[in-house]
């Protein structure tokens, strides 16, 4: 390891060192907007974004998958029918479109049968019997399961005219609400029903089916549970989430103090592991070399214990463990300087971040940003697939009744206005929903409205990532290229990197958003055909589709790495995607072993960090919740909630976000802090002209210094 390699990397391959540049004191302060044709094409793309939310809030309608509509095209649950939230079919047996219905499925909405919104499900089975047909209808049925229109205390009609257009059901079943199914009313027992109206008998397996579906996941009481949990709890999880917020932000903050032990205390401790499996294997050897048994002697057996009582299997592993350490040994002694800068850098970065805390709120713009991104998606898609008015014909009911030729069911019909009077030939005639219009230029589009809707997603969140990484990069760059800190730190200078990424480099994030976006669009649709042909494909074709999505998994990795460190360069120098992203990667190329000896140590740190923050905040939260851990005066009882899991749940996964938050703020900081002291060693020397701006920490490592010092200008 070379001095010459330590100072200043001679020019390669992956070009020259940087120059030295009198004017340059950190962030570019005049610099001019960059790839101005990305930016217009991601203008217009956010403009068509926002034409195809409004078509589609125009055209569509969320409640058609939000709430459930009757035979008269009235909504369940609002309304009129406000509180009526369950759908009722009359007749479900009509719903079934083949005698075997395991093998087919309800025909959509499609079902020929009367449907009424209804308080609550029937809890009861109950069948028009032969002797209520000489009865009086308001004595035979129940009002809340009848139509609307029919008033059963004033009706003239018969119990017999009443069933045969279907007007109250003649028999109905025990049901529950599904929220899946749009929360109708689907029956889960069926007794003495093949005595009724069984003509069907595979019905009994789809009923079978519900019935085991809905009693072993009733999703609306354990939701109403869940809700009562969260309304007891949600102080405590609050409070279970700043306790993992302080122990971050502690953590971040002493690592200036705590990152050389740690790290040091890591490598000793995967040294000392490997010096005990040595030891223990010497010690197994030696305890069988006595034994008669070989490894010729045993063969081949599936009994894996039978080769640990073999001498032959310890010498192997003995001699593999002992390569390991080795390897282990060396390399550690020979990048020992470079594990030494990496800690410095990791150093430096809590430094900075002490200096500008505000860099740590900036991920909440980051996720309220996401949040819109994803809310304006989901919005969009749930109005595009709701697009279309519905289309209603008229449908005989039960064609063996009257004369019904006459109805093709291509009569269209509104619901809301329809009366069977109007075909007095057939008196089970009915108004019954047929599809939704797809026959408009709009309507035919939709499809293609729905990618331009993920494509443009995809595009919107990686430029939001973009902005973050940008935003920091600037920030942290300003504390670098600060001679004197924190003197010399700019006032705001996250908001500082925030104004320069809009009002210049808006284009440049969306070109290096755009390609991460096509590829993953790239990876959607080999995944997409993966699933479309899987039971086509035999294992070489298998074998194809599982290495491009490897490779297309690496080229992701490799162009978010890339991305990273060319929105660092932008943010420092103001140049175009193209000429940031190749002085980064020639830069970190003519650098590889500080770069993998950082990134590894970063992660290793950052890792151990999250596991002590989820881990130990997540083990409070469990001893707390599960009653364990009890206030004094009863302030929380455990015993009231009905899954004590669920707040346990939601406090680790909330602390899991707020600590991938903060250290992603802290690995941006190092990736940051790590590029300008490249840029540092290559464009100064130490002398009056030319200084270094890193800490004396970094220069007592590297043997350097700063000739100002000697003359009482010294750096932090």
């Amino acid at each position: 390891m070379g001095k010459k390699q330590e100072t200043s990397p001679e020019s390669s391959e992956y070009g020259e060192p940087a120059q030295f540049d009198p004017t340059f004191k950190g962030p570019m302060k005049k610099r001019g907007c960059t790839d101005i044709i990305c930016l217009i094409l991601f203008m217009a793309v956010i403009l068509g974004y926002i034409v195809v939310g409004i078509l589609a809030w125009l055209y569509g309608d969320p409640r058609h998958v939000l709430y459930p509509r009757n035979s008269t095209g009235w909504f369940c649950g609002i309304g009129p029918n406000k509180d009526q939230p369950n759908l009722f079919y009359m007749n479900i047996l009509k719903c079934a479109t083949s005698v075997n219905v395991m093998a087919s499925a309800l025909n959509g909405l499609q079902c020929p049968t009367t449907q009424v919104c209804v308080a609550q499900c029937p809890s009861t089975f109950w069948a028009v019997g032969i002797d209520m047909y000489f009865k009086k209808p308001a004595e035979v049925f129940n009002q809340s399961v009848c139509v609307p229109s029919l008033n059963l205390s004033n009706t003239i009609l018969t119990v017999q005219q009443i069933v045969d257009k279907e007007l109250c059901p003649y028999f109905y079943i025990p049901t529950v609400s599904v929220i899946a199914c749009f929360l109708f009313c689907i029956g889960f027992t069926w007794p003495f029903a093949s005595h009724y109206c069984g003509r069907q008998h595979s019905l009994f397996s789809l009923l079978s089916l519900i019935r085991d579906i809905v009693n072993g996941f009733n999703a609306k009481e354990i939701g109403v549970r869940i809700f009562e949990d969260f309304a007891s709890s949600w102080p405590w999880i609050l409070l279970g989430l700043l306790i993992a917020m302080v122990v971050s932000l502690l953590f971040l903050l002493l690592l200036r103090f705590t990152a050389p032990v740690m790290v040091w205390v890591l490598i000793i401790g995967v040294l000392g592991a490997g010096a005990y499996g040595i030891w223990h294997c010497y010690w197994e050897y030696a305890n069988y070399k006595s034994a008669s048994a070989t490894i010729t002697n045993v063969g081949f057996t599936t009994n894996l214990q039978v080769y640990l009582q073999v001498q032959e299997t310890w010498l192997a592993f003995l001699i593999i463990i002992s390569v390991v350490e080795a390897i282990l040994l060396l390399t550690i002694i020979f990048l020992r300087t470079r594990i030494l800068i990496a800690i410095a850098l990791i150093q430096e970065s809590s430094k900075a971040i002490g200096h500008m805390m505000s860099a740590l709120v900036y991920p909440l713009v980051t996720f309220v940003l996401l949040l819109v991104c994803v809310a304006y998606w989901g919005a969009t898609a749930l109005y595009l697939a709701t697009s279309g008015s519905p289309i209603y014909r008229v449908v005989a009911l039960n064609s063996s009744q009257g004369d019904c030729s006459s109805i093709s069911g291509n009569v269209s019909c509104d619901p809301q206005n329809f009366t069977a009077a109007d075909y007095p030939g057939c008196p089970s005639a009915s108004c019954i929903f047929i599809k939704y219009n797809n026959e408009g230029l709009f309507q035919r589009n939709l499809f293609n409205l729905q990618i331009y809707n993920v494509v443009a997603f995809l595009w919107c969140v990686n430029f939001v990532i973009a902005l973050g990484h940008c935003t920091l990069a600037g920030a942290f760059a300003s504390y670098y290229w600060a001679f004197t800190k924190p003197g010399d730190i700019p006032m705001f200078p996250v908001c500082g990197g925030f104004i320069r990424a809009l009002r210049y480099h808006v284009g440049s994030l969306a070109f290096g958003a755009l390609i991460l976006t096509l590829v993953q669009i790239a990876r959607i649709l080999l995944e997409y055909i993966d699933q479309k042909t899987r039971a086509a494909q035999n294992p070489v074709a298998r074998f194809i589709l599982c290495c491009m999505k490897c490779c297309l998994w690496c080229l992701e990795k490799f162009i978010k790495f890339l991305n990273r460190n060319a929105y660092i360069m932008i943010a420092i120098y103001g140049k175009n995607f193209c000429v940031s992203a190749k002085n980064a990667f020639k830069l970190l190329m003519r650098n590889i072993i500080r770069v993998v000896v950082l990134d590894k140590v970063t992660d290793i740190l950052l890792f151990f960090g999250k596991l002590l923050v989820v881990g130990g905040v997540g083990v409070l939260s469990f001893f707390f919740f599960s009653g364990r851990i009890r206030l004094p005066g009863n302030v929380f009882r455990s015993e009231t909630l009905n899954y004590y899991w669920m707040p346990i749940i939601t406090v680790v996964f909330g602390s899991y976000l707020i600590a991938h938050g903060f250290f992603s703020v802290y690995n941006m900081c190092v990736d940051t802090l790590f590029l300008c002291f490249l840029e540092d060693l290559e464009r100064n020397d130490g002398s009056l002209q030319k200084p270094y701006f890193m800490s004396k920490n970094l220069m007592k490592i590297l043997n350097k210094s700063n000739k100002a010092q000697k003359k009482g200008k010294g750096k932090e």
